[in-house]
Order: structure tokens, then C-alpha cells, then sequence
């Protein structure tokens, strides 16, 4: 189908808006996905912060001139969709790579992570890495381990400061 040049303007300032600013993204061959699948797929992303759209590669391809993820231009051959997310790229590949076990014509060509380039190898390595969320957890918890441990072993100082005061105390008044 034929499309005029206001719906290719269109198309080509929504690629913009969308993955082509993003931090995070990963290209897509969908070749024989049904689309109660690719809604699924939508539903899934858009549920981790993320955003998926099918996209076509010559209106693609002039979106990207310009663009961090001009480096991925030779990924836009044959059917091909971006997941993008503005944040969380870690959190956007475990969706992606949880779908792919289960629908395996989804394929990764390769993607852009934090503006580096990433090959479709790497990104189920990306999806084993913990979570935003869990790494700032287990930053929190080393920051906090040594203050916790000088507190108890202040505590502990004055507790035995105490102790040896009773004693002491003790002591006299038997006498």
C-alpha cells in the first residue's frame, strides 16, 4: 500500500519521538508472529515502561540519520520492529527474551544500550543482570552494613561501660 508524503512526515516524526531518542533499544525480526502474540508483546513492554512499534525500514532508516542509533541501520532488513525504553534497558530485554522462550519466531538482530551498541548475542546476557531496583537495593544494603556495624560496636562500648559501673557498684555495696 502506497503512502502519501503527510503519512510518511507522520510516521517519520513518530520513529523520532520514539526510539530514536531512546537510550535503550533493541531491533526485531518478527517474521511469523500472529498478532494476538504482537499485542501480547505490546502489552508487556508497555507494562515495564517501555514501547514497541513496527516499523517501516525506509522510513526508518531517515528517521535514524543523525541519530545515536545510526549505527544500527544495517539491522533494518526484512520484517523488523524496535522496543525502545527511555530507562530501563535491563528490565526491557528480560520482557523481550521471556517472550522469546515462548515465541520463538521473535528474533533479536541487535540493539543500543546507554548509547553502545549491542549485539543480538548480548542481549539475553543483558536480561540476566539483576534489575534497576535490585542493584540499588544491594547498594543501599553494603552502604549501610559499616554504619550499622560502627553503631553496634559503639553500643556495645557503652554497654560494657555500664556493666563494669554495676559491678562496681556491686562490689562497694557488699562491702
Amino acid at each position: 500500500m502506497a503512502l502519501d508524503r503527510d503519512t510518511k512526515e507522520q510516521l517519520i516524526a513518530r520513529y523520532s519521538e520514539g526510539f530514536v531518542n531512546s537510550e535503550n533499544a533493541f531491533i526485531l525480526g518478527f517474521r511469523g508472529i500472529s498478532v494476538p502474540q504482537a499485542d501480547e508483546l505490546r502489552s508487556k513492554i508497555r507494562e515495564s515502561g517501555g514501547g514497541y512499534q513496527v516499523v517501516k525500514n525506509r522510513l526508518a532508516l531517515i528517521a535514524l540519520k543523525d541519530s545515536q542509533m545510526e549505527c544500527l541501520a544495517d539491522h533494518f532488513q526484512g520484517p523488523t520492529a524496535v522496543a525502545y525504553s527511555a530507562d530501563d534497558a535491563v528490565g526491557l530485554a528480560k520482557v523481550l527474551t521471556d517472550f522469546t522462550k515462548d515465541t520463538p519466531v521473535l528474533e533479536f538482530r541487535a540493539g543500543l544500550v546507554d548509547g553502545v551498541t549491542v549485539a543480538a548475542s548480548d542481549i539475553k546476557a543483558i536480561a540476566e543482570l539483576p534489575s534497576r531496583e535490585e542493584l540499588i537495593a544491594k547498594l543501599l544494603f553494603l552502604l549501610q552494613s559499616p554504619i550499622t556495624r560502627t553503631v553496634r560496636g559503639l553500643a556495645a562500648i557503652t554497654q560494657q561501660f555500664v556493666s563494669v559501673l554495676e559491678q562496681i557498684r556491686l562490689a562497694k555495696e557488699s562491702q
